[in-house]
């Protein structure tokens, strides 16, 4: 079982749409993944953007890959060096711990993954 960034078993991401470079729900790696999708992050408009400037637009619907376009408050699997990336120009999207893998520490630490981490709000 895969760990996260906490050091406890890995939990899914996101299921709708389902994401993960296996497109299994959860932010797992191997040698087939030079992207390594790691990182669960929580899109933000402002991290769509920002992202979509740097050439990697996952707003825009690609029916012909089944993609219909992330949106505010979608979960989704991020390259851990493309957090970092949005880290550094202040635009990182809010991050699930649980759902990170723990490769991601090799992009940015603990703690700066925890200065973003997502807040579930409960009733």
């Amino acid at each position: 079982m895969a760990k996260n960034v906490l050091g406890d078993d890995l939990i899914a991401c996101g299921m709708d749409p389902v994401t993960g470079f296996y497109r299994n729900g959860c932010c797992e790696t191997g040698p087939e993944d030079a992207g390594v999708h790691t990182v669960c992050a929580v899109m933000t408009d402002e991290f769509l953007e920002f992202s979509k400037s740097r050439g990697n637009d996952l707003s825009t619907p690609r029916p012909e890959f089944g993609f219909k376009g992330l949106k505010t408050g979608d979960s989704w699997c991020l390259c851990a060096s493309r957090w970092a990336e949005a880290k550094e120009a202040n635009m990182a999207p809010p991050v699930i711990l649980e759902a990170t893998h723990a490769r991601s520490l090799e992009w940015s630490s603990l703690d700066e993954l925890r200065a973003h981490e997502f807040v579930r709000w409960s009733d």
